[in-house]
């Protein structure tokens, strides 16, 4: 046989466009990209994480809530004078920092995220957009749209579970519902990628007279993405808030029905389907560690508030963490909802009980409903008992979860500001740094110095959902070296014989500006001019001292309450770190949205 040499190598202008090949190796690109995005991400969190690790902060509650022999509660130890604490200032890097991403706290009305969540999402579409359109020849050959809705299947499911890894890693602060709208515009990037891919694969078939439905592949996939549009369309804002039920069910039997027809319509989704399902089962694996089924009992404070004391609960949580709450009653026991944690834990808590108190405020009608059942039933009880200390009932939940991404003890001045039932994780935080700096001695270093609590709601009767609760911190805190102010402020106008007697508060009837009450907090009197504020300068002034911490110890701020008030408080915030963020030693600041 005569030999005819190497065969001759088409041109590369003139192959033909192996999908099958070359789109894969984009998909490959692309989980690089967001996987190293992940990455820095964690070691970005490592200043915070670590130190989080070291006080047994980072993975509190990993494994549910636990009752222990240890952790009881204690008699707040009592002090004749205030001690004089020595100023300390931050980190210079860890100030400019908090400085740099305070700038990215912007948010402007209407949009569920901010400046620095913006840059995510955007940088996130453009990585997509880029894997899709590069070296392809999507009008041809739409595949590619394809493999890069499969490569996001991985990104979708870890950023919407519960118990999700990049949480653990990310540190306290940074729970599910913090993270959750990296999973919405995930599940968004998916959905173009699917839909480039159909439509340009439809109109291929029109154009050339192939039958779009009838093979298994095609029907398949129109089925599949007919699913994947009612999971889209049901998360959006408005059906999202106004139908929630709705969207939970649809959601659920809706990635199941789309695993499955995804799988039908093409064998390459075999390799990106894996890792979703771990992800998924790690996160039920961990809820089974969490649920927990404890008796409970139902105060109703009034027809707008009801308090739930989860008794025998002492350990495996902290302030600042939510919990997701079934009550046994009139047959409502598969409705969860996720409910703040007032208080913290008994061996910090100024708050004498044992009990884990949560606070349901009627907003719908699970809320509603509990609090009509829980006072038919005292009324019921108060005829058969002269001391009536609640509703006896059954409770099943889930977590804790989320937390403060922040700790409050690294900073000398303390803003936390609520709106209306949001005061059910301002006063668990309060409450942790009061036991900490008074009841504990400041064991573990903290240096805060003053603490401004303020608390906005719609009347005067919301004072008595929380004042026996507020009237046990201050009074906790009367004597010691941290100086408390409430600052109660009511928009309408109604019973102002019905304000309790909180000590160091006072109560306002108007509306109040963030920016203006933080740019109090961190500017001094005039009495102790700026370049004059040396440590000497602020110990020959006691009074002085209390009325102004400094400059240089940090400023963190917690907000929690409806969506306008933590946009006002991220934009505050903002400007004070633009503007004096690296001479106060730094801004920090977490919020807590009241919204689904």
């Amino acid at each position: 046989m005569s030999d005819f040499g190497s065969p001759p190598v088409i041109p590369i202008q003139f192959q033909q466009y192996n999908s099958y090949v070359e789109d894969p190796k984009w998909a490959r690109k692309f989980s690089i990209i967001w996987a190293t995005a992940v990455a820095i991400a964690v070691t970005v969190s490592l200043p915070k994480l670590l130190p989080a690790i070291w006080s047994r902060r980072a993975f509190t509650g990993i494994f549910g809530v636990t009752e222990t022999s240890g952790g009881s509660y204690g008699a707040v130890p009592s002090s004749s004078e205030k001690a004089v604490l020595p100023r300390r200032k931050r980190n210079g890097l860890l100030a400019i920092f908090e400085t740099a991403a305070s700038t990215l706290r912007w948010t402007l009305p209407g949009l569920e995220v901010d400046f620095g969540q913006m840059l995510v999402v955007v940088g996130y579409l453009v990585a997509v957009l880029i894997c899709v359109t590069m070296d392809a020849e999507l009008i041809s050959n739409a595949n590619r749209g394809g493999f890069l809705a499969l490569a996001q299947f991985p990104v979708v499911f870890l950023f919407a579970t519960k118990n999700s890894i990049v949480s653990f890693l990310l540190g306290p602060g940074n729970g599910y519902e913090r993270l959750n709208y990296v999973h919405r515009w995930a599940g968004r990037g998916l959905f173009i990628c699917a839909l480039i891919h159909g439509a340009l694969w439809i109109r291929n078939h029109l154009q050339y007279g192939l039958p779009i439905l009838g093979q298994q592949k095609e029907t398949s996939g129109v089925a599949a993405f007919g699913v994947l549009c009612v999971i889209v369309l049901t998360s959006l804002r408005p059906p999202r808030r106004l139908f929630h039920q709705v969207f939970f069910i649809s959601h659920v039997l809706g990635f199941v029905a789309f695993y499955i027809t995804i799988c039908y319509h093409t064998t390459y989704a075999t390799p990106w389907i894996y890792p979703p399902l771990a992800f998924y089962g790690f996160d039920l694996l961990m809820r089974m560690f969490r649920y927990t089924i404890k008796d409970a009992t139902l105060v109703p404070v009034d027809n707008q508030m009801t308090l739930i004391h989860i008794h025998d609960c002492n350990a495996g949580w902290e302030a600042g963490q939510h919990l997701r709450l079934r009550v046994f009653f009139n047959g409502r026991l598969f409705e969860a909802h996720p409910l703040s944690v007032v208080s913290a834990p008994p061996a910090i808590s100024s708050i004498g009980t044992r009990s884990l108190t949560l606070a349901a405020r009627v907003r719908g009608d699970w809320t509603r409903a509990l609090n009509e059942y829980a006072r038919a039933e005292q009324e019921r009880i108060s005829c058969c008992k002269e001391n009536n200390s609640g509703v006896p009932v059954q409770v099943m939940f889930d977590g804790a979860y989320g937390g403060c991404s922040i700790d409050l003890g690294d900073y000398e001045s303390v803003m936390l500001i609520a709106g209306g039932s949001g005061a059910t994780f301002t006063i668990g935080m309060l409450d942790d740094i009061v036991g900490r700096c008074v009841k504990l001695g400041r064991a573990g270093g903290e240096k805060t110095r003053r603490v401004e609590f303020v608390w906005c709601i719609k009347s005067f009767g919301c004072i008595e959902w929380f004042s026996p609760m507020l009237m046990d911190i201050a009074n906790a805190a009367a004597g010691s070296s941290l100086d408390i102010h409430f600052s109660i402020y009511v928009t309408c106008l109604c019973n102002p014989e019905a304000v309790p007697p909180i000590p160091n508060s006072e109560v306002n009837i108007y509306r109040p500006s963030i920016s203006k009450m933080l740019r109090s907090l961190v500017t001094p009197p005039a009495d102790i001019p700026v370049e004059e504020s040396t440590e000497k300068g602020i110990q020959d002034s006691q009074d002085a001292k209390l009325q102004w911490v400094g400059l240089g110890g940090g400023v963190g701020v917690c907000a929690s309450g409806p969506e306008g008030l933590i946009r006002e408080t991220q934009n505050a915030v903002a400007l004070i770190g633009t503007l004096k963020g690296i001479r106060l030693g730094g801004v920090g600041l977490h919020t807590e949205l009241f919204a689904i």
